[in-house]
């Protein structure tokens, strides 16, 4: 095979509003984490994209003052005015992903359990 290629999870059923869960398709403990980047000299928000798996501003330079530089800050809480300019990144977290056996016990009374109760008289 000259093009194979493995395939990776890009977690797309994976909710942009959740903070983590896991990944319906892979199984992997997934973290949504924001990120957006601010010009080192005057600190005004620039729009963030993702090129060749680094976090970098959209263009070479800040808008505002010229600068080159930035920095890159992560948003705990994201909010509707941030999401114009932050980038999402789905990382994987290892310590949760990693697979584990699950076992469940049987109750000993097989009695149906009421879920609601009945009202005499209807």
């Amino acid at each position: 095979m000259f093009f194979y290629h493995k395939k990776e999870c890009t977690h797309s059923k994976v909710s942009p509003d959740k903070d983590s869960c896991y990944c319906p398709d892979c199984g992997k403990y997934i973290e949504n984490k924001w990120y957006l980047t601010r010009c080192s000299c005057c600190n005004v928000k620039r729009k963030t994209i993702i090129k060749f798996g680094q976090i970098i501003p959209e263009t070479r330079y800040c808008p505002n003052c010229g600068s080159e530089h930035y920095h890159i800050e992560p948003v705990s809480n994201i909010n509707f005015i941030d999401i114009n300019f932050a980038v999402l990144v789905k990382e994987i977290n290892e310590e949760k992903s990693k697979n584990r056996t699950q076992s469940w016990l049987e109750r000993e009374n097989n009695e149906p359990v009421k879920l609601l109760g009945i009202i005499p008289g209807f």
